[in-house]
């Protein structure tokens, strides 16, 4: 099963949070696919940003749904974020490396439980060392063209798969947007 996230997507926190246990217990494969929802939203005029009843909404029910799901949480977390988009090209270096899961919950628990603003460069270069990795080399990889051509890359598959929204999960041509669809991508995965 693929697993489109964006490092900025309330929702994506939740998946983030429980994907590989949920995957391991249905023994379905997962592949992380970090791509720009963003840009794609802006493509779709489909801004939340500028709908402040939505954002409200998402925000109250983020606590709601986290709470539910027994995921910490700390309201108020800063939105958006990551307007570079480095914490989502550090997911590329990631995923293309094989530590894309242990980042991925790491730059979200440090921005919905922390406050940590996910592509700020200091705090990027203290996670990446907690995590082991040596932050000036996957941060010079982050931004370079090739990892640059390749966020675009995965950007451009979900638009040919459909995808408007983050999180979401595909199961060969079969598309289950947001995270309250997790289980039930995980169902098809095993079922087709």
């Amino acid at each position: 099963m693929d697993f489109f996230f964006f490092v900025g997507s309330l929702y994506s926190y939740l998946s983030v949070m429980r994907i590989e246990a949920a995957a391991a217990g249905a023994g379905v494969e997962l592949r992380w696919r970090p791509f720009n929802v963003r840009a794609i939203m802006i493509e779709q005029q489909n801004l939340v940003s500028r709908n402040e009843a939505k954002i409200g909404y998402m925000h109250r029910d983020l606590e709601r749904r986290a709470a539910h799901l027994g995921i910490p949480l700390k309201p108020g977390m800063p939105h958006p974020v990551d307007p570079e988009q480095l914490a989502n090209r550090v997911a590329i270096v990631a995923a293309g490396q094989g530590w894309c899961p242990d980042y991925a919950r790491a730059i979200f628990s440090g921005w919905m439980q922390n406050h940590d603003t996910p592509g700020d460069p200091e705090q990027m270069k203290a996670l990446l060392s907690e995590l082991g990795q040596d932050a000036e080399a996957v941060i010079a990889q982050a931004n370079s063209e090739e990892t640059k051509r390749a966020y675009a890359a995965e950007t451009d598959a979900a638009k040919s798969l459909g995808i408007f929204g983050a999180p979401s999960f595909v199961v060969g041509n079969e598309l289950f947007w947001g995270d309250d669809r997790l289980e039930d991508a995980l169902e098809w995965a095993k079922t087709h």
